[in-house]
């Protein structure tokens, strides 16, 4: 089944004992269902497109989102980003207004798209990886979570000095996997407009992963 799989050579050899796994092979069984029988978001291209875009070697951050935006046009394989031409959702917009506040300049990206990013070193991870249009979490507890945990777990055994933001209780569940005596970990409320003036604003994660990265001689995030 490992061989399968189109994810990026870095990342397809530290997970491989998990892509052989029966559990590997019966999520990969349903989505291929899915993608046949519904309209799932986001393209089966962009499925894995995190880690294209972030190989294994050069994560120096990571952004865990739930699950991929449901709506048309929207997903493409990143957590919180959309692509270019799309209007950035709620949640993204209160993130660049905290990069503003936190920073004291606007973000670099251009639009909604955070690539530029994910070619930094900051790895944009939903635990969930496909929707069903329309319908949020609808695949959840159907296989990628055990996936993603054992991503989110193998960065923390295997890497060190990384930066771990975890926003929304949901993100904040993960942070068992995750080894804080080597790592940073940064929790706040989630970004969106029904939590974000209760913890997220003000909370200065893009300065403080930045000091953290400057601490241990890493190229600082272009936010």
């Amino acid at each position: 089944m490992a061989k399968e799989v189109n994810i990026e050579p870095e990342w397809k050899k530290v997970l491989a004992p998990y892509l052989a796994s029966p559990d590997f092979t019966n999520l990969a069984d349903f989505v291929r269902q899915e993608y046949l029988n519904k309209t799932i978001y986001p393209r089966p291209e962009n499925i894995f497109k995190a880690f294209w875009l972030t190989p294994f070697s050069q994560v120096k951050v990571v952004i865990l989102g739930q699950d991929p935006y449901h709506g048309p046009g929207q997903a493409h394989g990143l957590c919180f980003s959309v692509p270019k031409g799309i209007p950035e959702p709620p949640s993204l917009k209160n993130i660049f207004k905290e990069i503003a506040s936190d920073l004291g300049q606007p973000t670099s990206v251009s639009g909604g798209n955070l690539e530029a990013w994910a070619e930094e070193g900051v790895f944009l991870l939903n635990a969930i990886l496909t929707v069903v249009a329309n319908t949020p979490t609808s695949h959840r507890d159907r296989g990628w979570e055990k996936f993603t945990d054992t991503v989110i777990q193998t960065l923390s055994d295997k890497r060190e000095h990384l930066v771990f933001i975890l926003w929304g209780n949901y993100a904040r569940s993960k942070k068992s996997l995750i080894d804080a005596s080597k790592h940073l970990i940064i929790e706040a409320a989630h970004p969106s407009p029904l939590s974000a003036y209760n913890g997220f604003f003000g909370s200065r994660p893009f300065s403080r992963a930045n000091d953290y990265l400057e601490k241990w001689q890493q190229e600082k995030i272009n936010w």
